[in-house]
């Protein structure tokens, strides 16, 4: 039986547990439930929760998709060597029609374009594959679920989350010590078993109300989550060999499901204490027979506690800490399908090649289909043993190049309260530095006092020259936060016009006192600024601004909004606290559930 889920005091020895619970569920319906992301790099304890998986999925498929994989390997099409020996077209079958009824492996799924996850997802979705090109069409039924291996780190784009969306599971292998593997609590025959069982398995309408009410809770959006977690709440009855599912397989489909996708925590209603809305004292009778409204009530607290308590750690303390984490940019990278250097992404149709790699496998692709046509046209004996290809038939291969991401730190250094301001600022920005190496991304610093905005540090990876820019930081005077963000327009763009990815931290309390002509008059300020932050907002990029105020301040909601920017109050944030906040904001904090 799957018992409920504990904490327990040891991490590894749980975190091992909870893997071991969701190869189990994942194993009796891996296509109902999508998949699992697993998150580990290769070793000792991915190889075998892999190993125990595949046991447990019997003689059910098990194919490996590289993530360079192309589209006809994927989907099936043409099959070049026979269609090129026999001179006609030959179709032959993909992975995702092979796979029916298995398991479909993702290896470095960190790296999988987003063409190639639309094309999985949209195989789980319509439960198919179609294919109609190069001269050939084909429909194979599939059915299969997803074990994506995420090997991540911070300088990767993460999985596309149209495929996140539709796998149910968020492991993390990390942590794992290889001593507390075990064997699984499940054998190749009990899976078996549960799957015969699975479509005869009653779902009551109180657990769908009590799961899809705790999604709500818990800031979960996604209609798929609830299907998802309803999936896994069968799985468990069906291996419990139950009926109908009960009370511990609604809380175990919480926490496996719905507690890593959440995005806020739940809201706690404070008692009434009018004595007009009291309720009317009930009779003995009554107490002795709970209502159906009560017992609904009593299901969707212990569903909710389960899953709450079961929210990962450091998503927990983000979401205590106001900041959901998320990519905001500078990770994608961008394409150049001229660059000679980066990863390739394909191929694409090309009549003059102009110094770019020719992708000979999908040139010949594109060229075997006519081979019998143009052998005819052109009459020539000879040509019968060569392959004729024309320029049409060109393709060459797209580069992906990744763009340095640099974080523009906006301060406002102005007022009684600078110098406390700008020491937080130096120490986040030294705490960042520190970790540019490893990510190639870069740092700039643009401080408003006074009459006007400078830019005192240039985008830069250097600690030293970091440090020594800002010992004599200077502080006090006017806000002239027009000023500093039109100077922060002006760098952004030309950051972006580099192929480079800026992340803005302004800090400020969002009242200005300085016109952009270096005069006073807080009116003509305020309007100027919401004028620029209106132009920062024209150029795109991701602004996070954090209020820095003791008091939260509407000056600087309204000016969030205008510039289309995330707005964080956070009056006393001391430099670990600011670092750790850009990182949740850039996305480069990995999320881990264990």
């Amino acid at each position: 039986m799957l018992a409920p889920l504990d904490r327990e005091p040891d991490p590894s020895g749980r975190a091992w547990e909870l893997a071991v619970r969701v190869a189990v569920l994942f194993a009796i319906d891996p296509a109902g439930l999508g998949g699992v992301r697993v998150r580990a790099h290769a070793g000792p304890v991915r190889d075998a929760w892999l190993a125990m998986l595949k046991a447990l999925m019997g003689e059910r498929a098990w194919v490996r998709v590289p993530q360079s994989v192309t589209d006809e390997r994927l989907l099936g099409g043409l099959d070049l060597p026979a269609t090129l020996s026999a001179g006609r077209p030959i179709s032959q079958s993909g992975l995702l029609a092979t796979v029916d009824g298995g398991v479909l492996v993702l290896s470095m799924a960190e790296r999988i374009s987003r063409a190639t996850a639309a094309r999985i997802t949209q195989a789980m979705d319509n439960a198919q594959v179609v294919v109609e090109r190069d001269g050939i069409r084909q429909q194979s039924s599939t059915q299969f679920g997803v074990v994506a291996l995420d090997e991540a780190t911070p300088d990767d784009d993460g999985l596309p989350d149209a495929l996140c969306d539709r796998m149910a599971f968020d492991i993390d292998l990390r942590a794992i010590s290889p001593r507390f593997i075990d064997n699984a609590m499940a054998s190749p025959e009990e899976i078996t078993a549960a799957r015969e069982r699975l479509e005869k398995i009653e779902l009551p309408e109180a657990m769908i109300d009590a799961l899809c009410a705790v999604a709500l809770a818990l800031g979960v959006h996604s209609l798929r989550a609830c299907s998802l977690a309803l999936s896994a709440a069968r799985a468990s009855a069906a291996f419990d060999d139950n009926e109908c599912c009960n009370d511990d397989d609604a809380q175990l489909a919480a926490a496996l499901v719905l507690a890593p996708r959440a995005t806020q925590l739940p809201h706690e209603d404070e008692p009434e204490s009018d004595e007009a809305h009291a309720e009317p004292p009930q009779s003995p009778s009554d107490n002795d027979a709970p209502s159906p409204l009560s017992q609904q009530q009593a299901m969707e607290d212990r569903v909710l506690d389960s899953a709450q308590a079961a929210i990962p750690s450091n998503l927990l303390a983000a979401l205590i800490s106001g900041i959901k984490p998320a990519r905001m940019g500078g990770k994608s990278g961008a394409h150049n399908d001229a660059g000679a250097h980066g990863r390739p992404v394909g191929s694409r149709r090309a009549n003059h090649l102009r110094g770019r790699r020719l992708h000979l496998v999908d040139t010949l692709r594109a060229a075997a289909p006519w081979q019998r046509l143009r052998r005819a046209l052109n009459g020539d004996a000879i040509t019968k043993a060569r392959i004729l290809v024309r320029a049409e038939d060109f393709h060459v291969t797209r580069i992906r190049q990744r763009s340095a991401s640099v974080t523009v730190f906006v301060v406002d250094a102005s007022g009684s309260s600078a110098m406390h301001r700008l020491s937080e600022v130096k120490g986040a920005i030294e705490m960042l530095l520190a970790e540019c190496y490893v990510r190639r991304d870069q740092v700039a610093l643009v401080a408003f006092r006074g009459r006007s905005a400078e830019l005192l540090l240039p985008p830069t990876r250097s600690l030293t020259a970091a440090r020594r820019r800002l010992s004599g930081l200077p502080g006090g005077g006017g806000t002239p936060l027009a000023s500093a963000l039109e100077v922060t327009a002006s760098l952004v763009d030309s950051l972006s016009r580099r192929g480079q990815s800026p992340l803005v931290v302004l800090l400020t309390d969002g009242r200005a006192n300085v016109a952009l002509d270096g005069s006073g008059g807080r009116e003509r300020a305020q309007q100027e600024a919401m004028q620029s932050a209106q132009q920062l907002a024209q150029v795109q990029v991701p602004v996070l601004l954090i209020d820095t105020s003791p008091k939260p301040q509407q000056e600087a909601a309204t000016l969030a909004r205008a510039m289309r920017a995330r707005y964080l109050p956070l009056p006393h944030a001391g430099s670990a606290q600011l670092a750790q906040t850009v990182r949740l904001a850039s996305g480069t904090e990995p999320r881990a559930f264990g």
